[in-house]
């Protein structure tokens, strides 16, 4: 496990943002490789209906796969591995994963988030079905149904208030939590008749994929057809925080308009970075990314005596 494998460019992650850049440096023939754990949350939707150029929708899973499909195209190399850490080395970076060692000259960081379901027994046969996370995703293929939004912060008042857009019938379930919304919210969602529904929900029950109702501890069951959670994501930002890049309160890797981090040579993009966790942004973030690293070598290129 000493002898490192070399690349021009290391990408590590596999998802949307990693294969959206893989494509682009390939393209630019640059030696690109991408590290992939097989983690991307794009696998967790069934039927992503607002990417570009699929009116009837695709599964994440599939456009994961055309996208490595095209990468392997232009010649990009994979590796199934988890990097455990990074530190620079040289002019460059050098890369620990749990099966091998990597060195490259440029890196684009595609970790990724992680969302956190809700903590209620029966849910997660659910997620991406009838259990979702975005609204702006998933909320118009729920118009006119029974619509519970999990969460007891502001964040989650103003996620019930907007789905009014798509919806009459929206309540809020906090899980025994104490309501941590403010008076505006409160008085927000009191204006517009918004059930708040405060016990512990004891189980989820469903049929199949399909939530059916919200069973709670001394309280009727809620009916609902469709749950959205409100609970928070988890950010992959270790390596980035290894290498000295800047992180934001929230955990997101601070970069620049060109995708580079506040570390020479390191770029991040993708769901992990201050932009709206979707698809098709982490899609052109990838791509903004990976034309930022292949002008950057280029430049470089010319500083070298020929």
């Amino acid at each position: 496990m000493n002898r490192a494998r070399r690349a021009e460019v290391i990408i590590v992650g596999g998802g949307i943002a990693g294969l959206s850049a893989a494509i682009y440096l390939g393209r630019a023939k640059r030696d690109t490789l991408v590290i992939d754990a097989g983690k991307s949350m794009a696998q967790w939707e069934p039927d992503v209906q607002n990417y570009l150029g699929f009116p009837k929708g695709i599964s994440g899973e599939e456009l994961l796969s055309r996208a490595r499909e095209q990468a392997r195209r232009y010649h990009v190399k994979f590796s199934r591995d988890q990097v455990v850490t990074a530190r620079p080395e040289g002019r460059g970076f050098y890369l620990r994963g749990k099966k091998m060692n990597y060195t490259c000259r440029q890196l684009l960081l595609a970790t990724g988030i992680f969302h956190i379901p809700p903590d209620i027994p029966g849910v997660r046969p659910c997620m991406g079905h009838s259990m979702f996370f975005c609204k702006d995703c998933d909320g118009y293929r729920v118009q006119d149904q029974n619509i519970a939004v999990y969460g007891w912060s502001n964040e989650a008042a103003e996620y019930a208030l907007a789905m009014l857009a798509y919806s009459k019938r929206i309540a809020i379930v906090t899980d025994g939590h104490k309501p941590q919304w403010n008076r505006r919210h409160h008085r927000w969602i009191r204006e517009r008749a918004i059930p708040v529904h405060r016990k512990a929900i004891r189980d989820v029950r469903h049929r199949g994929c399909q939530i059916q109702a919200l069973v709670f501890d001394g309280e009727a069951d809620l009916n609902i057809e469709a749950l959205f959670t409100t609970r928070g994501d988890i950010y992959f930002n270790k390596l980035a925080k290894g290498l000295g890049a800047k992180v934001n309160g929230e955990g997101e890797i601070v970069v620049d308009v060109c995708m580079q981090t506040t570390v020479k040579g390191l770029y991040s993009a993708g769901c992990v970075t201050p932009a709206n966790c979707q698809m098709i942004i982490a899609a052109g973030q990838g791509a903004a990314a990976a034309q930022a690293i292949n002008r950057a070598m280029f430049e470089e290129s010319l500083t070298r005596p020929r």
